[in-house]
């Protein structure tokens, strides 16, 4: 027997009582509308032992979506400088930070502190005479956290579902195709964004696409880990409704 044996099955039942420690705490800090902030190089955090491949991949998936978000968030302003103008922030770059602080939690005065699927209502409404951007991005951003179960770090013993994240890329896929078609009463469009011409911009429907592609592929590897069936479904995007992510 290797001699280094017996040390390596003390130090294994030293840890096991410590990762179900460590399970049990974060299991409880990471609850719904929690926001748990984690240490950033500056030393060992136990709950880290607590995570699992999966937990990883999903808050890597997290940064990222949410950081298309805000890419999106950027270009509308650019494309719509009026609407960062209803705001009392004074500049573009603070309407942004404004709506991506985390202190926020997604919830605004100016939208009744509405939400996901019911702030892209707000936002995509031809009567709405408020920042729309401000609306689209709020309702994007925290339905992709409701669709996570409203966490920004996972654990063991977090459990995400497949189904609300394959619905969370299906309603990003109706905003795109509403943000291109949408119009007030006079005919115009409620947001520009994609621009056709001579010089194309199709920035944004590459924005949308990778934000589709990252959730899709998310719930992919949530379904097939926890062996749960996502229902795939087929709507006409004229007509589509926005899907359940809670």
């Amino acid at each position: 027997m290797n001699g280094c044996e017996p040390a390596r099955r003390a130090v294994r039942r030293a840890r096991a009582p410590v990762l179900l420690l460590a399970a049990l705490l974060s299991g409880a800090c990471s609850s719904p509308g929690t926001a748990p902030a984690l240490q950033r190089g500056g030393g060992f955090d136990v709950r880290q032992l607590a995570k699992t491949d999966i937990n990883r991949v999903a808050e890597t998936h997290q940064m990222h979506v949410l950081a298309g978000v805000r890419r999106l968030t950027e270009k509308l302003y650019r494309r719509n400088p009026g609407e960062w103008r209803k705001s009392d922030t004074g500049s573009m770059e603070a309407s942004v930070s404004r709506i991506f602080e985390r202190k926020h939690r997604w919830r605004f005065a100016s939208l009744g502190y509405r939400r996901d699927i019911d702030a892209m209502h707000i936002a995509l409404h031809p009567d709405y005479r408020g920042d729309r951007v401000q609306a689209l991005a709020v309702g994007l951003a925290s339905m992709v956290q409701a669709a996570l179960g409203d966490r920004e770090s996972f654990y063991m013993l977090d459990d995400l579902e497949p189904q609300h994240l394959y619905n969370a890329a299906r309603n990003v896929e109706i905003v795109a195709w509403k943000l291109a078609n949408a119009r007030d009463r006079e005919g115009r469009l409620l947001l520009l964004s994609n621009e056709m011409g001579e010089v194309s911009n199709l920035s944004f429907e590459r924005e949308f696409g990778r934000i589709i592609g990252l959730l899709d592929v998310l719930a992919d590897i949530v379904e097939e880990e926890t062996d749960r069936t996502v229902t795939r479904v087929v709507q006409n995007l004229a007509t589509a409704v926005f899907l359940p992510v809670y």
